[in-house]
């Protein structure tokens, strides 16, 4: 996956020139943020002074058939079921965050649902680790669980599907 960094100072004092001093060090500190936290965007204000780092994500024709080399065994036990060409009806549970998604309640349990399970409404499908936190993914209705769209350990985007229950 290819990505790009971009700064966007926003309002603020201005130098000589009308525009505004940019502390190269404090972007290249809030874009690390970016990176290790896995968020997409980041904005501080300092009195009148505010820069927003942002970055944008997309997937390269080539990342995307490519293996990631960090992988675990594990993980690679846990993928997401591959059902190319088919449809898959039901209702479709996306992430109401940017965050890390986990199958599993610790790294030596069983996930907390697969493909096959039945679940009820209220049923913890997955958590998503944001900012230390972690928030569990629930199933807003009964159903089968069709289809797991997200590897365990794999950053996830607001908005991102992560299973189909139907």
């Amino acid at each position: 996956m290819a990505e790009t960094k971009k700064a966007v100072p926003s309002g603020g004092a201005g130098d000589r020139n009308g525009g505004m001093r940019i502390d190269p060090a404090l972007v290249r500190e809030l874009a690390q943020m970016l990176t290790d936290n896995a968020l997409s965007e980041i904005e501080v204000a300092d009195g009148d002074r505010r820069i927003k780092v942002a970055r944008e994500l997309f997937a390269s024709a080539s990342a995307a058939s490519a293996p990631s080399p960090a992988a675990s065994s594990a993980a690679a036990s846990l993928a997401p079921q591959e059902t190319a060409g088919e449809d898959i009806s039901g209702a479709m549970i996306k992430s109401p965050m940017v965050g890390t998604a986990f199958l599993s309640p610790e790294p030596s349990a069983n996930p907390f649902v697969q493909v096959g399970d039945t679940v009820k409404a209220g049923d913890t499908l997955l958590i998503i680790e944001a900012m230390k936190v972690m928030n569990s993914i629930t199933a807003p209705e009964g159903g089968v669980i069709k289809k797991i769209m997200v590897s365990d350990a794999q950053p996830v985007e607001f908005d991102q599907p992560l299973v189909i229950v139907g």
